[in-house]
């Protein structure tokens, strides 16, 4: 199945470090982020699993939950756990899915299917295409889609800028222009008219073109 934004994210059962969920269940109302791994005990993955440990505050703060997913047993993901917080300096204390039997990332096309159904014998370079960030919102479906290769640690402030923008436009229907930071100036999408605006923005915006307007950020 090909995913595309706007796809509902595909519902799945499975175990992970805090027991088995329901993955539709486990979001509630908020928002969530999976993001995936080919491999226990990779270096670059480490990184960013201890990183995004020290977001976990920041994400909550967001209604946002986050997830872990390597292709191997969650027995392992315990003990990898433990190298994280020495190395990394941050208790992972978000839950990690064990997907042994690549159920999971074949669902998210992040592997083909005939990857076969057991991480058995699979090296990391095998599973080299499971390295996708996905964001989903309460509705359940994927707002956002990032793949990194394995040679590059993901930049996972990216994603809280992201999210932060994401949140914003769901809720005062406008757009986040090119580097955009919270506080920044954002834009009126084409799609509200001039009268909508004037309703919507009574403190007024600047017109660059037709097709071009900013205004300060709703708070």
């Amino acid at each position: 199945m090909s995913l595309r934004i706007n796809s509902e994210a595909p519902n799945f059962t499975a175990d992970t470090t805090q027991g088995k969920i329901n993955f539709h269940e486990w979001i509630g109302n908020g928002w969530a982020i999976l993001f995936s791994h080919p491999k226990d005990f990779t270096p670059v993955c480490t990184t960013e699993l201890g990183y995004m440990a020290g977001l976990q505050p920041e994400f909550a703060k967001r209604n946002t939950k986050i997830i872990g997913l390597s292709v191997d047993p969650v027995t392992n993901h315990g003990k990898w756990a433990a190298d994280i917080e020495q190395t990394q300096g941050h208790k992972v204390n978000y839950p990690m899915i064990g997907d042994p039997e690549l159920k999971i990332a074949k669902l998210y096309d992040m592997l083909p299917a005939e990857a076969g159904d057991s991480c058995e014998g699979r090296t990391a370079a095998d599973n080299a295409t499971v390295r996708t960030v996905f964001i989903v919102g309460p509705d359940k479906k994927i707002k956002l889609m990032l793949s990194y290769p394995m040679s590059s640690g993901r930049n996972f402030d990216e994603v809280l800028r992201v999210l932060d923008s994401l949140q914003l436009t769901a809720k005062h229907n406008v757009a986040t222009p090119v580097n955009w930071k919270p506080g920044e100036d954002v834009i009126i999408p084409t799609s509200v008219t001039e009268e909508e605006a004037k309703k919507k923005f009574p403190s007024g915006w600047k017109t660059l073109k037709p097709y071009l307007r900013v205004t300060a950020q709703p708070k």
